[in-house]
């Protein structure tokens, strides 16, 4: 099985045309500045709240993660908020997915967190059905506003 062979890789500065490839494909509906994007990458990476890691099996990126540990009033506590979660589109639906929201779950764990939460953007209708299959509940709305 190759989720079996799949490992976490904390991410890096080598990593990034691999981070900002995944970047661009989960947000397909909006365009990034690659220099912007490195630099927000590179602050990321270095903050002691979140946590960014890609699965990586046989030398290949499998799929990425950004997750932000903070406490919330909503929960009551420490709260893990999923940013980006995305797999390669030649594995979806092989497991990849599932092991990677599993490890998002042990590091929640570890932190303390009551629980995860995530807004995922409305074109986005599969990743919906891999969250609900997965546990997750529709819980609110999400908005945005932008400047």
């Amino acid at each position: 099985n190759e989720v079996k062979r799949m490992k976490f890789k904390k991410a890096t500065m080598e990593d990034f045309d691999a981070a900002f490839d995944f970047i661009e494909k989960l947000w397909s509906y909006n365009t990034y500045d690659k220099d912007e994007i490195k630099d927000i990458y590179r602050q990321v990476i270095d903050d002691p709240a979140c946590s960014v890691f890609f699965a990586v099996e046989n030398g290949q990126y499998r799929g990425f993660c950004h997750c932000a540990f903070f406490h919330t009033f909503w929960l009551s506590g420490m709260t893990c908020y999923l940013s980006g979660i995305i797999t390669a589109e030649d594995v979806r639906g092989k497991g990849y997915g599932v092991a990677i929201m599993d490890e998002v779950k042990r590091q929640a764990a570890e932190r303390g967190c009551k629980g995860i939460v995530l807004d995922s953007g409305m074109p986005r209708t599969e990743a919906h059905a891999f969250y609900e299959k997965y546990g997750f509940d529709k819980g609110c709305y999400g908005f945005d506003l932008i400047f």
